[in-house]
């Protein structure tokens, strides 16, 4: 029996109609289906193709055994993450090993801050995978704006809003253009690293980028609602033009 190929399908910004031919042809085929999601929660990508998964798939939810309910920092994080990434993958190992192929749900592009990525790095040498790029959910959120995030010479910096505040603020300051992932519970550290960097009365929050239930909102104003766990920060360049 031959194997079969693990597929790492990034199924764009939130619209199915984004999604590349392929990853809509790959899916409608399928016969087992893979997808990280919250205890208790559909998952933002089983949502995205509510429909397009074939009656008979079966389907394989990967449940995060934590998300934000302890620091980063405390050792038990890694270590709960670490088994959770092993099982995952040898469950979709033995799938493959039995001559079967399985389609993973990827939100964005898979190789762009995707969870994807820790399956891809422990079966890349031991089962056949394919990744199917997409576009990533930052083109989304600033084609939501209704602005170029770039212009000429403009130098775009990707920041996650993990990171220290002194450290975003020095990376903000020296930039054109910015996207800020990651933001949730970071959202005021964020907020007055923009403050220190003077970016943040050009600064837009879009929630839910290319969903149905899209926002866009400047994040000086009144953004009431808006949750930062599904959203991204964006400043436009405003480099050389003609």
């Amino acid at each position: 029996m031959s194997a079969g190929k693990i597929y790492g399908v990034g199924l764009g910004p939130g619209d199915p109609d984004l999604m590349s031919v392929r990853a809509d042809r790959l899916l409608r085929n399928a016969r087992h289906v893979a997808f990280f999601r919250k205890p208790g929660r559909s998952g933002q990508a089983r949502k995205i193709v509510n429909g397009m998964i074939p009656d008979g798939a079966v389907e394989f939810p990967m449940e995060y055994p934590v998300t934000t309910e302890i620091p980063l920092d405390d050792p038990r994080y890694n270590e709960l993450l670490l088994a959770f990434y092993k099982d995952c993958a040898a469950h979709l190992k033995t799938l493959s090993e039995q001559g079967e192929d399985v389609v993973v749900l990827c939100e964005g592009d898979p190789f762009f801050y995707g969870s994807f990525m820790h399956l891809y790095s422990r079966l890349r040498d031991k089962a056949e995978v394919e990744v199917v790029p997409a576009i990533t959910g930052m083109s989304g959120a600033w084609t939501a704006t209704g602005d170029p995030i770039t212009w000429g010479d403009d130098v775009l910096t990707v920041l996650v809003g993990t990171l220290p505040e002194k450290t975003l603020a020095e990376r903000m300051a020296q930039t054109d253009a910015l996207v800020v992932m990651k933001i949730g519970r970071n959202i005021d550290k964020v907020k007055r690293a923009l403050k220190t960097a003077g970016l943040y009365d050009r600064a837009w929050i879009v929630e839910f980028a290319q969903m149905p239930n899209q926002r866009v909102c400047r994040l000086s104003e009144n953004c009431e609602g808006i949750t930062p766990y599904f959203s991204i920060i964006i400043v436009h360049g405003q480099g050389r033009r003609p």
